[in-house]
């Protein structure tokens, strides 16, 4: 294909819908029902324990860091705290987005608001952009969600880690949509009738932050912005290192989650902080499936997936040499080979995944 047009507005989006790419049937494994049935029972219990865990280390961590403040010894927690607010905010309101964190829904609704504004997601226009994330996984001008583009803008991708470029980008949507405005893009998936709502949240956010910017200047001090706004920049590095891994190097423009998605397998604090988001190829297959039964699922249908990455690590030295080849060539993908006991692709959607370019 020619130079492509990630703009949700652009050429690549209406060829998508014209080839039948966009809203398109998407391969999944074969799971019995009664088993898939078990496997979707959504369960107020593991959230409830990993959602007290979470907030009862962030206090714990906040108020050691602001005793310490402003001494070197405040530093340590002050990195623990921007973890669990910058990044694990990034699984809590995706988790509790699609509405399978708790089988209460007014504790999926908390959390999400919670999460959202730590992540700086608008809890409106999100739902909306994840909702086309599933639907148009990496399909090139369709999907709002793709984290690494071709030729992906490698300086970007590390500023990220510090969320220079996308929590910039949170804030200067906030503050448009505060004024009463949604962008271009986003008016393409947010309903009409839900603009009103993520003008709400939005100017809800911004007197949050007016609040904490008045009581910064009283106590001439930065720490408040510690607290509230500054994780989302020196806590981010976790979920920018895991979730780059989600899809990066992979196909585009299929439809078969086994050729654009990774499973990655991860060390026990990562998953709790990721909620089992390593379990990507799976979530992507099934998004109905809570994160805690996640691990049941890849033991069903491992057979017909992908090897997963041993590890974060291994995981990015699979990545990283195919985004630098991408730099010059952004055909190229990684080619994701399936077991013998897997399905086939389907070739009418897949001919072009068969192989990557050279």
């Amino acid at each position: 294909m020619a130079k492509r047009d990630y703009n949700l507005l652009g050429l690549d989006g209406v060829r998508a819908v014209e080839t039948g790419l966009a809203a398109a049937e998407w391969y999944h494994s074969e799971v019995p029902r009664k088993v898939m049935k078990q496997l979707m029972q959504r369960s107020d219990g593991p959230a409830l324990r990993d959602t007290a865990l979470l907030y009862a280390l962030m206090i714990s961590f906040a108020t050691a860091g602001v005793l310490l403040w402003p001494s070197a010894w405040s530093l340590p927690f002050w990195l623990a705290y921007g973890v669990l607010y910058g990044s694990a905010s990034d699984s809590r309101w995706h988790e509790t987005s699609h509405g399978t964190a708790f089988k209460t829904a007014w504790m999926n609704a908390v959390v999400y608001q919670i999460a959202c504004f730590m992540i700086v997601r608008n809890p409106v226009s999100w739902r909306w952009s994840h909702a086309r994330h599933h639907t148009d996984t990496y399909i090139v001008g369709r999907d709002p969600e793709v984290a690494i583009m071709r030729p992906p803008v490698l300086f970007k991708l590390i500023g990220n880690f510090f969320g220079l470029f996308d929590a910039y980008a949170g804030w200067s949507r906030m503050l448009l949509n505060a004024a009463g405005r949604l962008g271009a893009e986003e008016a393409s998936y947010i309903p009409a009738s839900e603009a009103a709502k993520v003008i709400f949240v939005a100017r809800i956010w911004t007197l949050i932050y007016a609040a904490t910017l008045v009581l910064a200047l009283i106590l001439h001090s930065i720490l408040p912005f510690m607290v509230i706004g500054l994780p989302r920049l020196y806590g981010a590095w976790h979920h920018v290192m895991t979730g780059l891994l989600q899809h990066g190097g992979l196909a585009d423009n299929v439809t078969d989650h086994r050729l654009n998605s990774r499973t990655v397998y991860m060390n026990p604090i990562s998953r709790f902080i990721y909620w089992n988001m390593n379990y990507h190829i799976e979530h992507h297959m099934f998004p109905m499936v809570p994160y805690h039964a996640l691990p049941a699922l890849h033991a069903l249908i491992k057979h017909d997936l992908p090897a997963p990455s041993r590890s974060i690590f291994a995981a990015y030295a699979e990545m990283w040499p195919a985004l630098r080849r991408q730099l010059h060539n952004e055909e190229y993908f990684l080619r994701r080979d399936l077991p013998t006991s897997a399905m086939p692709y389907r070739e009418d959607f897949h001919k072009s995944a068969l192989g990557a370019a050279e």
